[in-house]
């Protein structure tokens, strides 16, 4: 490795090294003047402390990573965030930002990520809005900042631009996500277990969501529409509408609940 030649080199070369040689042998810069040369190789000294570091922190982070799909978030040492991903694996993607081709294109940023943290999805839009929540709220500084996602610039079929409830794979296996979005941006994510016993409590909080007098939410509804009329086109949904009660919708849910076929055929990857 460089730093390892390097000081090697130097232990070579006792009290009065020859940094024009040690550049010109070592980093391939011939000709350089005396003051320059040594300034080279103290920064190339450096630099190669600085990637043992990243390495060794990559080391930890990926150690400790799921091997499972989520999203993720890095930090620095002071707690600034960093960059939010998602990915099929995080432990593979995480490998990805701390692999050896990296170090010398990675940006400045990036280099100081000192901690991860992650948050394990059960579907692919589930972490494309959690994904979108995060960079909303924490504001990374490597990710771009965008504002919401404007229906306006996705290919979305019309008919889909309409309240929808979306059953999508929880985390946990013995339950389902409700994914509620409405036409006009706002969407809620609700939990609920695959047998039934808390559907009166989030058929009534699903009703409410959908009223003209609801609360509003981050305007992310459009990512719903956008994998509804791409990989999601197979995913099971309601119109929340159709239902005259919360009883009514409750009704409908359970049975979508307990079709052992429900989402058997439908694994949702992301990369």
């Amino acid at each position: 490795m460089l730093r390892d030649k390097l000081i090697a080199r130097l232990r070579e070369m006792g009290e009065a090294p020859d940094h024009q040689r040690l550049a010109a042998e070592v980093l391939g810069i011939r000709g350089a003047p005396e003051a320059l040369a040594r300034r080279l190789v103290a920064q190339a000294l450096v630099i190669e402390d600085r990637r043992e570091a990243w390495r060794s922190t990559g080391d930890r982070i990926c150690s400790g990573a799921p091997a499972a799909p989520g999203v993720y978030v890095l930090r620095d040492t002071d707690g600034q965030v960093l960059y939010v991903g998602k990915a099929t694996n995080v432990r593979r993607r995480l490998r990805t930002h701390f692999a050896e081709r990296r170090w010398r294109a990675i940006g400045p940023a990036l280099a100081r990520a000192a901690a991860a943290e992650w948050h394990i999805v059960g579907s692919e839009i589930e972490a494309l809005l959690t994904e979108a929540t995060l960079i909303r709220e924490l504001r990374p500084v490597v990710n771009v900042q965008t504002g919401a996602p404007d229906l306006n610039t996705r290919e979305i079929p019309a008919a889909l631009i309409r309240d929808v409830l979306v059953i999508v794979p929880s985390v946990e296996e013995d339950s389902v996500e409700l994914l509620a979005a409405r036409a006009e941006g706002g969407w809620m994510l609700q939990r609920t277990r695959r047998n039934g016993a808390d559907l009166a409590v989030h058929a009534t909080r699903v009703r409410k969501f959908f009223k003209p007098s609801a609360a509003a939410t981050l305007p992310f509804a459009p990512l719903v529409f956008s994998w509804l009329a791409g990989r999601g086109q197979a995913a099971t949904r309601i119109d929340p509408h159709d239902a005259r009660s919360a009883r009514e919708l409750a009704a409908r849910l359970s049975a979508l609940l307990a079709d052992e076929r429900l989402f058997a055929e439908r694994l949702m990857i992301y990369s």
